[in-house]
């Protein structure tokens, strides 16, 4: 790789690493997982960039190795390794700016997502995350048709498991 194209690399990760955290804290529950996830994830973003060929927008691009990733560890990791839950607040948001019911709220809907199959919480993952149908089709290989009618289910299954 050329030093314009790594340039070019790290400008785009730098200005959009957000994605990765966000997808990371779907998928794991403790600082060291998310720390790990976020390495692997920057290092599949690495490798694959050379074949990032512009046809669609770079975050688009980003949430679909993220996502690929995460989902493949994910599955890996469920089969052998149990891990505790951990508190990202503290981590994340200052004490004196903290509102403890919108992090209770965001408890219980992270609570319910992470009953949601793994298409399903990439699908919550970018419907919360603003991005069109047509975006999130493209991001997960799906039909936009596809897409609304799973986002769809999705919604009844979350209303039901948060209002049992």
């Amino acid at each position: 790789m050329n030093a314009s194209t790594e340039a070019n690399f790290v400008k785009q990760l730098k200005e959009n690493q957000n994605i990765i955290h966000k997808i990371c804290r779907l998928y794991t529950t403790d600082e060291d997982a998310h720390k790990d996830l976020f390495q692997e994830i920057t290092i599949q973003l690495w490798k694959a960039f050379p074949k990032f060929r512009g046809d669609s927008k770079f975050t688009t691009w980003a949430y679909r190795v993220g996502l690929n990733t995460a989902i493949t560890l994910y599955r890996k990791k469920k089969r052998t390794i149990t891990t505790i839950e951990f508190d990202t607040s503290y981590h994340f948001v200052k004490q004196e700016d903290y509102n403890f019911e919108e992090e209770e709220q965001l408890k219980l809907l992270y609570s319910a997502v992470n009953e949601l199959n793994d298409i399903e919480k990439a699908l919550v993952f970018l419907y919360l995350e603003d991005k069109d149908y047509a975006e999130i089709s493209e991001t997960l290989g799906i039909s936009e048709v596809n897409a609304r009618v799973k986002m769809n289910r999705v919604k009844g299954k979350l209303k039901k498991l948060l209002n049992p």
